[in-house]
């Protein structure tokens, strides 16, 4: 009965998600396909399909269906990247979602307690194209770049250098900027440098740089 009550719960989202602007199938499937009262604690499941953000500990959330499916559809409009980098695991949801279209996600979270629990969670799915590294973000993952989709889900004052440098040409990095207020930036990479284009207004916890010397595997 609970996993029907989710599965009908998950269409409406669909539906609404499709209402406010979300075309692209591939993601509202997605969508479709990740029990997102999964990532969230058990006194916050009857509300995972609502279309809101959600804490999950540690002074962090699990994004708005909305934003993870417009971030989603942003960073995959030119096209599916062979391998997307995530900064910020957080919940595992935003990675699961990516896993169900691209190839092969890399995922950093800083937060241990939260790395652990998302990487169980997602292996548990069968989300075998994820690859998990607790880490600082804001450094990126240089062993597998460069990347032609980086997706932050934390805010930074400006992109940080070692992500723009790990963006391949060609590629798209979609990540909140500012700090009181922030936009969602596309940032897109040619031959002659990045393009940046300003897309909407949210409101993401923010990034942190650790120091690095607390960079681990």
């Amino acid at each position: 009965m609970a996993d029907e009550r989710f599965r009908r719960a998950r269409a409406d989202l669909v539906a609404q998600l499709e209402y406010k602007g979300i075309t692209d199938r591939r993601v509202l499937d997605a969508i479709a396909q990740v029990p997102r009262h999964r990532f969230v604690g058990p006194e916050f499941a009857r509300l995972a399909y609502d279309d809101q953000a959600l804490p999950i500990g540690h002074e962090q959330t699990v994004s708005q269906p909305y934003v993870v499916a417009f971030m989603t559809e942003l960073l995959i409009a030119d096209g599916v990247p062979e391998a997307v980098l995530e900064v910020g695991t957080g919940s595992g949801y935003q990675a699961a979602v990516l896993a169900r279209i691209v190839p092969r996600v890399f995922t950093i979270e800083r937060i241990r307690p939260l790395h652990r629990v998302a990487r169980a969670l997602l292996a548990e799915l069968g989300c075998a194209n994820v690859h998990f590294r607790c880490a600082d973000g804001g450094r990126g993952w240089a062993k597998f770049a460069p990347f032609h989709g980086i997706i932050v889900t934390a805010a930074s004052k400006a992109p940080p250098p070692a992500l723009l440098d790990q963006l391949a040409v060609g590629g798209r990095m979609v990540i909140p900027t500012g700090g009181e207020s922030q936009c969602l930036q596309l940032i897109c990479r040619d031959e002659r440098g990045y393009r940046k284009e300003r897309r909407m207004e949210v409101k993401f916890v923010p990034l942190i740089t650790c120091s690095p010397f607390s960079t681990t595997r």
